[in-house]
C-alpha cells in the first residue's frame, strides 16, 4: 500500500502531466486558450447574439409553429 503523502504525490503528477505535455501552453495571453477569436469586440458580440439568441428564440419559434399547425 502507498502512503498517503505518496498516494497524493502520484494523483497530483498524474492530473497535471497532461497539461504540462500539451502543445497548446501560450503562456500570459489572455483569451489564447479559447475556441473563439476575441480580438474583434464587435465580432464577438455579434456571434453571442446569434448564439445565445438562437438558443432563446428557438423553443418559442417551435411552439408558435405547434400552435398555428392546424
Amino acid at each position: 500500500m502507498l502512503s498517503r503523502t505518496a498516494l497524493t504525490t502520484l494523483v497530483r503528477r498524474f492530473s497535471t502531466s497532461p497539461v504540462v505535455r500539451s502543445d497548446i501552453q501560450q503562456k500570459g495571453i489572455p483569451g489564447a486558450n479559447l475556441p473563439f477569436d476575441i480580438s474583434n469586440r464587435y465580432k464577438l458580440t455579434a456571434v453571442f447574439v446569434l448564439f445565445f439568441g438562437s438558443g432563446l428564440t428557438a423553443p418559442l419559434l417551435l411552439v408558435r409553429h405547434q400552435m398555428l399547425k392546424k
